[in-house]
């Protein structure tokens, strides 16, 4: 930021405090918020993620979050088995995406147990 351009701000925050106009703040007097990013993100990606945020921009993880439940709920409405095989193809695909992008946190990677369940639905339909 330029010199002059600085003065100026800090000059016009001193003014505006000193008449009090920070005074009727709704959060004067108490801690700020706990940033959720910190939490879960690791160290070298929050600020990049907080300025995705501040953006209004959804990190991948969570939008592989999302596109995995909207995929689930796409997956609870069918009734052919045939395309209930291929939307669980594409849920273990982005499952094994998401924990990719992880980079190994084990605690952090969603399991994969479609093809389990569809197995052992098949199995019934079958028998």
């Amino acid at each position: 930021m330029f010199k002059g351009f600085q003065k100026i701000v800090e000059e016009r925050i001193r003014a505006a405090q000193q008449k009090g106009h920070f005074d009727d703040l709704s959060g004067r007097g108490k801690p700020l918020p706990r940033d959720v990013i910190g939490d879960t993100v690791p160290e070298d990606l929050r600020l990049s993620y907080r300025i995705l945020k501040n953006a209004d921009c959804v990190p991948p993880e969570v939008e592989l979050q999302q596109e995995i439940r909207r995929t689930e709920d796409l997956l609870a409405g069918m009734s052919e088995t045939r395309d209930k095989y291929g939307i669980l193809k594409k849920i273990n695909y982005l499952v094994i995406k998401l924990n990719t992008m992880r980079k190994g946190r084990v605690e952090l990677e969603v399991p994969q147990h479609y093809t389990e369940r569809l197995v052992k639905r098949m199995d019934k339909k079958t028998r």
